[in-house]
């Protein structure tokens, strides 16, 4: 009896490219180090200072190794050179700095926080950065339910630092209050903080989307998970994350309408368009921040940031215009010149809550220039990404990945978070800014270049040229 099959004798079915383990373990660390980058504080309130800063530093020293191991290919003329400015002159602080042991120490963090971004851009390509990504959010979104799940149906009070139950001077000081069933309330996930929560939550709604239409598996999946993320987003209930995510929206759209140009010169409209928005929306906030922060339910002050914390640090700044005072990010409540100077709710605080005016009072004019340039090269470059067909030769017509929309939309989560928080400093803020910079510069087109076709390579795949 005849068998008959599609597939000709001379090229039988073979098993899919199935990845080296080698390289899933590489993924499963970049994925932890994303996590710990997105946790933020959540270790802190876990395990105390002491046990996060061995983490944090075996964590870098672990990265170094394996990318001294891997080896991935870096264009090494083609680094972030606006980040390596700043972070020089950070460094060259030390020199006159007024907190020596603070800036000594948040520099560090500083390091690490750059090593770690930029191996993750260097040994992954962008599908699997994107991936990462999801999977590190994932983690903290399910933690940070499972975690107030927790404190609400077995603890039953609210919870200290440390999974310590007792009475706080103040609610700001508690990881979690216990309000998961009391809809009317915020909640603050494993950060224990509703304003760290709440613009991690909106980036995982972006980054599962952007999953979404590109094609990922198991969408059902992807759904539940913004479904959650969005539940927190809700509680968290933070009126700077809904003006990002106002942002983020308005970037959205306009990247899309952007994509539909056919010929030169019919984007400007949609230029002039986003400026009279993005303009007109700046200047409605500022003469009817009032009524809008009201509605959001929040002072018009930001609770409080304009008449007491900005006043101070301007108030400082002010004092040493040029260079400033010294590198702190974050600020060292334990250090003299913090501790006592600006209180909120009877604890001193850690930031100057706005990121502008926190590098103008560390690092002067000249460390607010230097950082300006770093967020513009930023901006202008994940634009592009965003907005240009990938070519790198004569053909004009390939698609869109929705992939290059993450860049961009992290920069307007991340400008818009920064009017009223400075964690786009440190953490996951400083990380991202950092990682997707090298890696367009690395790699500025979707499956090429020597990074993309070094990692393709350790998976066990044959490299093909691009059509």
């Amino acid at each position: 009896m005849a068998v008959h099959t599609k597939h000709p004798a001379s090229e039988p079915p073979s098993a899919p490219v199935r990845e080296k383990t080698g390289h899933l373990l590489l993924r499963g660390w970049c994925i932890f180090v994303l996590f710990m980058a997105l946790s933020g504080t959540a270790w802190v309130h876990a395990f105390g200072e002491p046990v996060t800063a061995v983490i944090v530093i075996a964590g870098a020293l672990v990265s170094l190794v394996l990318w001294f191991v891997i080896r991935p290919s870096v264009q090494w003329r083609r680094l972030p050179w606006f980040a390596a400015s700043y972070i020089a002159w950070a460094t060259l602080s030390l020199l006159w700095s007024a907190w020596l042991s603070t800036t000594a120490l948040t520099l560090l963090l500083l390091y690490l926080t750059t090593i770690q971004a930029a191996f993750v851009a260097a040994v992954l390509t962008w599908r699997e950065i994107v991936r990462a990504i999801a999977s590190a959010l994932k983690w903290v979104m399910a933690l940070s339910l499972l975690f107030e799940l927790w404190v609400a149906v077995f603890v039953k009070a609210p919870l200290l630092p440390g999974f310590i139950v007792g009475k706080a001077d103040d609610p700001i000081e508690y990881w979690s209050r216990n309000n998961l069933f009391e809809w009317d309330k915020r909640i603050q996930g494993i950060m224990g903080n509703s304003n760290l929560l709440a613009p991690v939550a909106l980036l995982a709604i972006i980054v599962f989307a952007i999953r979404i239409a590109a094609g990922a598996p198991r969408r059902p999946l992807l759904y539940a998970w913004i479904a959650l993320s969005a539940f927190l987003l809700v509680r968290a209930s933070s009126a700077t994350a809904y003006l990002a995510a106002a942002g983020a929206a308005l970037v959205l759209i306009t990247v899309l309408l952007m994509r539909t140009a056919r010929r030169p010169g019919e984007r400007t409209k949609y230029y002039v368009g986003y400026a009279v928005i993005g303009v007109g929306g700046a200047l409605a906030l500022f003469f009817l921040r009032e009524p809008i922060f009201t509605l959001l339910g929040r002072g018009s002050d930001l609770t409080g940031r304009e008449s007491t914390i900005w006043t101070a640090v301007l108030e400082r700044a002010n004092q040493r215009p040029v260079a400033g005072w010294g590198f702190a990010t974050p600020w060292v409540t334990n250090d003299p010149m913090f501790d006592g100077w600006i209180v909120d709710h009877g604890v001193s605080v850690q930031q100057a809550h706005n990121m502008w005016l926190d590098v103008y009072l560390q690092l002067g004019i000249v460390g607010l220039v230097l950082f300006s340039l770093l967020f513009l090269a930023y901006v202008w470059r994940t634009w592009f990404f965003a907005v240009d067909r990938p070519r790198w030769d004569l053909r004009a017509d390939r698609p869109y990945s929705p992939l290059t929309l993450l860049p961009t939309l992290v920069g307007a989560i991340l400008l818009v978070q920064g009017f009223a928080e400075s964690s786009p400093l440190l953490l996951w803020g400083w990380m991202f800014l950092i990682m997707f910079g090298f890696k367009i510069k690395q790699s500025p087109h979707i499956g090429v270049g020597p990074a993309e076709q070094g990692a393709a390579i350790e998976r066990g795949e044959q490299i093909k040229q691009a059509p």
